[in-house]
């Protein structure tokens, strides 16, 4: 899990310029969006992002017209209704969640506050289980 002191995120009134620069930049897939809070309000992902681009941009007949697009506020392009696991789970459960929604990242979130704490994404869990294999794998030969 990626904690919160090293989460990158972005505001409802960010644009889509800005999260693909941020995505680009820190090399990540999922862009948590927050409120003043911390609580998690949305969730953008490169896919969101390219599938936002793509069919537009085919229509642009005027350059403007592209600026007007990179200025869209990620408000209108970002997933709001987000699947997110609890700090107390398990990663069972986050695997559970990522199994059965087919999403490539979860935002952890405080039960109590509500605030976003971390994400976790199947790219961590493959590391997690990598690790453990290689354990499982030295413990053996000794």
């Amino acid at each position: 899990m990626t904690p919160s002191t090293a989460i990158v995120t972005a505001r409802d009134t960010d644009t889509v310029r800005k999260a693909l620069l941020l995505l680009e930049d820190q090399e990540i897939r999922h862009l948590p969006v927050i409120d003043d809070e911390r609580r998690l309000v949305g969730l953008v992902s490169d896919r969101d992002l390219r599938e936002y681009r793509l069919p537009v941009i085919e229509e642009i007949e005027n350059p403007d017209q592209a600026d007007d697009l990179l200025d869209t506020p990620l408000s209108e392009v970002m997933s709001s209704d987000v699947i997110s696991v609890d700090a107390s789970e398990g990663v069972a459960a986050a695997i559970d969640l990522i199994i059965e929604y087919r999403v490539g990242a979860l935002p952890v979130l405080d039960q109590t506050t509500e605030e976003l704490v971390g994400i976790v994404s199947y790219i961590d869990l493959l590391r997690l289980t990598r690790d453990l294999l290689g354990a499982d794998e030295e413990e053996s030969e000794d």
